[in-house]
């Protein structure tokens, strides 16, 4: 396997997670309400209906990378977010937990 689409396959991974956790969390709402964005388009990571928009009000970029540059990541979350959307960076890399990054005023409404 290339390193290109070794990549990809790895990125696919946590967007597939990503969905799938989201999927268990939303109940009520359709499989087809959450998918996982085609590598390679532009636009959120995680596909959201306007149903799971109105429960998720986040535009996910994912990243699943050894060596990330955090600034870029969150720059290309920001450029994607969809309108009325907070931008929401999921990150890992081998053998790390996910962590999701957000803007501190976002995170402080939560807590």
């Amino acid at each position: 396997m290339s390193t290109a689409r070794s990549a990809k396959a790895k990125g696919r991974r946590l967007q597939n997670l990503i969905r799938d956790k989201l999927r268990e969390k939303f109940t009520t709402l359709e499989e087809d309400d959450i998918k996982s964005q085609t590598m390679g388009m532009n636009g959120e990571d995680i596909v959201l209906s306007p149903a799971a928009r109105k429960l998720i009000p986040f535009s996910i970029e994912c990243k699943n990378v050894e060596k990330l540059s955090i600034w870029k990541a969150i720059k290309q979350a920001e450029i994607n977010t969809h309108k009325d959307s907070t931008p929401l960076l999921i990150i890992t890399r081998n053998n790390t937990p996910v962590y999701v990054v957000e803007d501190i005023k976002n995170w402080l409404k939560r807590i």
